[in-house]
């Protein structure tokens, strides 16, 4: 059954061919815009020289942190069954591990909030906005971005096998090569949307989303510069989680020429207006 679309007015806009440092340069202009809205301003603050927009997340709007009630009450049963590679002969000490969180918090609170996180990437030489650290919040499985509680951070430490900053060093590497698993990889964008959208919201603002796609298929997507710039100009001010989800699946499974293409496919709208927008330009520019 042929699905319906909604109605548009795109518009004629001319589409130059430009390359993706462009787009991510755009992308900087975005992550400026949130950060205005952080909890901390860290634009005279940047220890890092000439980071990769391309690497790095939009920060986080403020939101409360979770309760001392919550945290505890989500504190993990842990298993021997799924950890990481041990990269030393160490054995890992759960209270140094619990000692070591709370140098980041004071010795009674259970979530580590913007304050200690800024500490504790200053002290593993990451810059928070890094993408490495949405490699590490999945591993906790944190819920919420700027915020590690003790038992998301118990849970992942042990899998990782770290209970100091030089252990957790030396699994960034570890960390890194996440993303280039692409089951692994696919596991860490669905992630990305809960982890970043606001929790009262069931969608992601489109300034966070368009973000977050140039984090994670910025330099993977062939077509996404142009699926930028269509963002840009739609109607649409939000990201739901099926959308979200059909993006990373239309990247991989459609050619960067649209050959295989079915119009009368199962992708969500937004996806079928960003073929016909797109292939208005081409046609404009032919």
């Amino acid at each position: 059954m042929t699905k319906s679309r909604h109605c548009k007015n795109l518009g004629h806009v001319v589409v130059k061919n430009s390359t993706l440092d462009t787009n991510l340069q755009a992308a900087g202009n975005l992550f400026t815009r949130l950060n205005s809205l952080s909890l901390h301003d860290r634009s005279n603050n940047s220890g890092s020289s000439n980071p990769q927009l391309a690497e790095e997340m939009p920060i986080r709007r403020k939101r409360s942190s979770p309760t001392m009630e919550e945290s505890r009450s989500k504190r993990p049963k842990y298993s021997q069954a799924r950890r990481c590679p041990s990269s030393g002969s160490e054995l890992f000490n759960g209270k140094q591990c619990i000692a070591w969180f709370h140098e980041y918090t004071g010795p009674d609170e259970d979530t580590l909030g913007p304050d200690g996180m800024e500490k504790f990437c200053e002290d593993i030489g990451v810059e928070p906005e890094n993408i490495v650290m949405l490699s590490l919040a999945y591993t906790l499985d944190a819920k919420s971005m700027g915020f590690f509680t003790l038992a998301e951070w118990l849970k992942g430490m042990t899998e990782l096998q770290c209970d100091s900053v030089s252990k957790i060093r030396q699994k960034l590497e570890y960390l890194r090569n996440l993303l280039d698993d692409s089951v692994q990889f696919k596991n860490i964008y669905r992630y990305a949307f809960d982890f970043a959208r606001d929790k009262d919201q069931r969608s992601m603002d489109m300034d966070t989303a368009k973000a977050m796609l140039t984090l994670l298929l910025g330099r993977k997507w062939p077509l996404f510069t142009s699926f930028h710039q269509y963002l840009d100009q739609s109607k649409y001010k939000v990201i739901n989680k099926d959308q979200w989800c059909n993006i990373l699946e239309f990247s991989r499974s459609i050619a960067p020429d649209l050959s295989n293409y079915d119009e009368d496919g199962a992708w969500p709208v937004l996806l079928d207006e960003f073929v016909d927008w797109y292939r208005d330009q081409r046609q404009m520019l032919s």
